[in-house]
């Protein structure tokens, strides 16, 4: 099980910043979709450079032109991109092929996703690297979270990594584990504490743990 840490926030200083912090504890670190808007794929390539050693994944939530969006995300240095789940078969097949090309994954997003199980299925079949489901935002502000999706993909995800994401924290985390997803995705849960070392450190102990 791996921790990535999720920037959504932030502009590329304080990111770098952030980064440093808490790099001896996770595995991935996130661009966020905020990030990229705010700052275009400049901020993974800075991140790239800056932590070489670190996984970078760059969310695009990825609608339209799979195959172009994979190919620029990979020259700015991600090793991880991400494509909506809620998008045409053509696009995350367009993503996965220029992914395998550039010798980079695909993480499918599932966030708005109906059919779940059905849909999970099927993106498998694609042959994609990871399946997230995700409480986004929005979501977590009506008090949802991604449990049940999380176990409802587990049941027929054969090949893809299972990955979870929105609202983690340290008190939840213990359950997130038991749920055992491959990839544990986790923002604020790090970014909003002020010793986000100490924090860090603690989810990577548990996770190991699990």
């Amino acid at each position: 099980m791996q921790l990535q840490l999720a920037l959504d926030l932030v502009n590329i200083p304080e990111a770098k910043q952030v980064v440093k912090e808490v790099e001896a504890y996770i595995d991935i670190v996130e661009i966020g979709t905020p990030v990229v808007i705010n700052e275009g794929l400049k901020a993974v390539k800075e991140i790239k450079e800056a932590f070489p050693d670190l996984l970078v994944l760059a969310d695009l939530k990825i609608m339209d032109a799979g195959g172009y969006e994979v190919m620029k995300a990979s020259e700015a240095g991600a090793d991880i991109i991400t494509v909506l789940g809620a998008s045409d078969d053509s696009t995350i097949s367009g993503a996965v092929q220029e992914a395998r090309k550039q010798n980079k994954k695909i993480m499918v997003d599932m966030i708005n996703v109906k059919n779940i199980e059905e849909r999970a299925q099927e993106i498998d079949a694609l042959g994609v690297d990871y399946i997230c489901v995700h409480s986004g935002y929005d979501h977590q502000a009506a008090g949802k979270n991604s449990f049940e999706e999380l176990n409802a993909i587990k049941r027929v995800v054969k090949n893809a990594k299972t990955a979870i994401a929105g609202g983690i924290k340290l008190n939840t985390l213990p359950e997130v584990i038991k749920a055992n997803p491959d990839l544990v995705i986790v923002g604020g849960g790090i970014t909003g504490h002020e010793d986000k070392k100490s924090v860090a450190a603690e989810m990577q102990k548990l996770i190991q743990q699990g």
